[in-house]
């Protein structure tokens, strides 16, 4: 096999990461990021990429030295490491999938003209979600995935373009004038999900070994690391583009976001389309409705995948690439996981129909208060016996992971000490 076919036939987890991580975090957050704060978020954004880095580079590396799952690397540090990544799934995936879903379904009402209120919108959307995942599987996510985040990148990247020459850099800040209590709860917010919330490096090394099962080619570590990278820094230049389109056409132009799904995601569509042209329109439409869908088709996977596994990990160790067999013989409790994640986030939005940003900032913050943790279990299982020494992180990875745990850690800490009163 060439190395060219090796490759190919490797390309999809990368590229799902991207589906699963252009949502929220990015049309979303960085857009109001860069609507509110102009520019001075930008380097935030940046950091934030790069402290998660090892985090989520650790989920297929594992992978792709163990051919095991991220959650068997957890099962070898203990029982105690499952309980804890079952809590934390179990107390965040209900509030992701709800956000996510409320915002496609704001954007579906405004492409298609739909009269419907969100919530039902949104279940249809959960409905077709999994209508797709039991009539392909991985085969059709894959493939779906692929299409809908190759049109996101053209679009997204075109409409930057045209933006740029109208923006004045040398008149910006790029960093904030103040670290008041509201800016902290939203670069907490902002950081969340950016570029994903950290449950993603697990599903990710499951997407590894599923595509592995589709393709029928075990990746090399260096072709896994290359669809790795593809996906996670094209992730991130695609998190500064959202910056800086929400900097260009919004900041500074007086205009109050609305906080209802339809409203912003018709805002959003219609402010680009006045800066940038009303040719425009269409692209923006389309490239931000395919975000969110792919987003939420991977959230309405990737949590009961994960899940699925994490029951049959709890229950006895994982055969090398024997993930697709545990998830067969667990369909129950993939099939009832969907069910039950999308039952709980219906519930969420009722409650929380009329402010898209509380949800959103809900949910993204619950994830970065989890991710210290995640990422010190993801450090913990790549450097541990069942990994080939020449396949562990290198000495200024492994560096690079413990400086983004204290970090993240550093800054959550921070968080709750302003949220509590004790700092202000």
């Amino acid at each position: 096999m060439t190395r060219a076919s090796g490759l190919r036939k490797a390309l999809g987890p990368g590229v799902l990461f991207t589906g699963a991580a252009v949502g929220v975090s990015h049309l979303v957050q960085s857009t109001r990021a860069g609507a509110v704060y102009g520019f001075a978020l930008l380097l935030i954004v940046v950091l934030a990429n790069v402290a998660k880095y090892p985090a989520f580079r650790f989920g297929p590396q594992y992978a792709a030295a163990t051919n095991r799952s991220l959650l068997e690397g957890y099962r070898r540090q203990g029982r105690w490491a499952l309980l804890v990544y079952a809590a934390l799934t179990v107390g965040t995936m209900f509030t992701v999938e709800a956000a996510v879903t409320l915002v496609t379904a704001g954007l579906a009402k405004h492409l298609f003209g739909l009269e419907l209120s969100p919530l039902v919108v949104s279940a249809a959307l959960i409905a077709v979600c999994g209508g797709i995942l039991a009539a392909g599987k991985y085969h059709w996510l894959d493939r779906i995935s692929k299409v809908v985040v190759s049109v996101l990148a053209v679009s997204t990247v075109a409409a930057t373009a045209i933006a740029l020459p109208a923006i004045d850099f040398g008149a910006v800040s790029f960093w904030p004038e103040r670290w008041d209590a509201p800016t902290v709860f939203f670069v907490v917010a902002l950081m969340g999900w950016m570029p994903s919330a950290i449950d993603v490096a697990v599903w990710q090394s499951l997407w590894t070994l599923a595509r592995e099962k589709d393709t029928a080619h075990r990746p090399t570590m260096r072709e896994s690391m290359f669809d790795f990278h593809l996906g996670y820094w094209g992730t991130a230049f695609l998190a500064v583009c959202f910056v800086l389109l929400g900097a260009g056409t919004i900041f500074g132009r007086g205009i109050d976001l609305s906080d209802t799904a339809g409203g912003f995601a018709a805002q959003v569509v219609d402010l680009y389309a006045a800066t940038l042209g009303e040719w425009s329109r269409p692209i923006i439409a389309v490239s931000a409705f395919a975000t969110m869908f792919s987003t939420t088709l991977t959230v309405v996977d990737g949590f009961p995948r994960a899940l699925a596994v994490l029951v049959a990990r709890l229950r006895g160790p994982e055969e090398e690439g024997g993930v697709d067999e545990a998830q067969r013989a667990h369909a129950s409790v993939y099939w009832g996981s969907v069910i039950l994640l999308g039952a709980g986030s219906l519930i969420i939005i009722s409650l929380l129909l009329t402010s898209l940003s509380a949800m959103v900032d809900l949910a993204t913050t619950l994830s970065l208060l989890t991710a210290p943790i995640l990422a010190w279990l993801n450090h913990r299982a790549v450097l541990a016996p069942e990994v080939p020494p020449e396949m562990r992180p290198r000495p200024w990875l492994v560096a690079a992971s413990w400086l983004g745990i204290v970090a993240l850690g550093g800054f959550a800490s921070y968080y709750l000490l302003v949220k509590l009163g004790v700092l202000g």
